[in-house]
């Protein structure tokens, strides 16, 4: 509940408690009532912060939706009526526990996908990481083809060697940086890296380098048979430079505040759903955690992708 009291106060401070001392200060003026009822509206903004980070707190965040959608792969790809599910954005922790993780890998296996695609910030805490990596790995069970991780920058904050090591002595397809055929299938799932670059430049730079080493084991006419897996929404253009059909992405939490299906911040050159560039596509996964403990209008979720001819 703190960052709801924080807009609380803030609300206070800012808003409620300037209008009460124009009140004091002016209340031998004559009444305007056009003031009146500009201040009696001023009064309404607090509850209304307050209900709303109640809401995003207590309920949205903690409900995760589930969305259904179709992607055409060539039939090279030999991946008709597979199924993808992704998470992303779980940050495990004080806002996100052990047991709210293996009720959502539960969550996500009861529509029976056949992969689990997990696109970053999972293991966002030292103490918690290696039994995460135990939970993780006890759920590979539930999808028949695997479940296949890529890296998000708050694996890298959390001692992401020590959990890259744990991860080895698992059945999870740690796809960081290289990619892997998909058993039964000529599909492949490929996983980049992420970029810390600062500035433009050197962003688009690297990010393209690392989208190269991701692939780098793939022919280059299979490309048209793989999928992207990467945690900055970014890249989505490197993908489509190289006619990769989907990029799967994570990152923005979809704003973290929306209306209308739309970031009420865009903070990020894509912040949720859908991105299509010439034949190809991409989708900014909304997240399942976060680390501010609300959401308002931008509800966790689980996506799915049943892939077709």
């Amino acid at each position: 509940m703190f960052w709801a009291s924080v807009v609380f106060f803030a609300a206070l401070l800012f808003i409620f408690l300037p209008a009460v001392i124009s009140c004091l200060i002016y209340r031998r003026i004559p009444v305007d009532k056009n003031k009146r009822r500009f201040l009696q509206g001023l009064t309404l903004y607090p509850a209304a912060m307050v209900g709303g980070s109640c809401y995003g707190y207590y309920y949205e965040r903690k409900h995760q939706v589930k969305n259904y959608y179709e992607v055409k792969m060539p039939q090279s790809a030999d991946a008709s009526g597979v199924t993808i599910a992704q998470i992303s954005d779980v940050h495990l922790g004080k806002f996100f526990s052990l047991e709210d993780l293996r009720r959502l890998l539960q969550l996500v296996a009861e529509d029976e996908p056949d992969i689990l695609a997990v696109t970053g910030d999972l293991f966002d805490d030292v103490q918690m990481n290696p039994e995460a990596v135990k939970v993780l790995d006890e759920a590979v069970d539930l999808f028949p083809k695997g479940i296949y991780f890529c890296i998000g920058n708050h694996e890298t904050y959390r001692n992401w060697g020590r959990t890259a090591k744990l991860l080895q002595n698992t059945r999870v397809h740690v796809i960081v940086g290289r990619a892997e055929k998909v058993t039964g299938t000529n599909l492949w799932l490929a996983g980049a890296e992420y970029s810390f670059s600062r500035d433009d430049e050197s962003f688009e730079l690297e990010k393209a380098a690392l989208t190269q080493k991701a692939v780098k084991d793939i022919p280059q006419e299979e490309l048209q048979n793989t999928i992207l897996l990467a945690h900055h929404p970014e890249y989505i253009d490197n993908g489509a430079e190289l006619g990769i059909p989907l990029t799967l992405t994570g990152h923005t939490h979809g704003g973290q505040l929306g209306i209308f299906g739309f970031a009420v911040i865009p903070v990020y050159k894509y912040n949720r759903g859908w991105v299509k560039q010439g034949k190809s596509l991409g989708y900014v996964h909304c997240g399942n955690g976060s680390w501010l403990p609300m959401r308002i209008g931008c509800p966790p979720e689980i996506a799915y992708f049943r892939l077709v001819d």
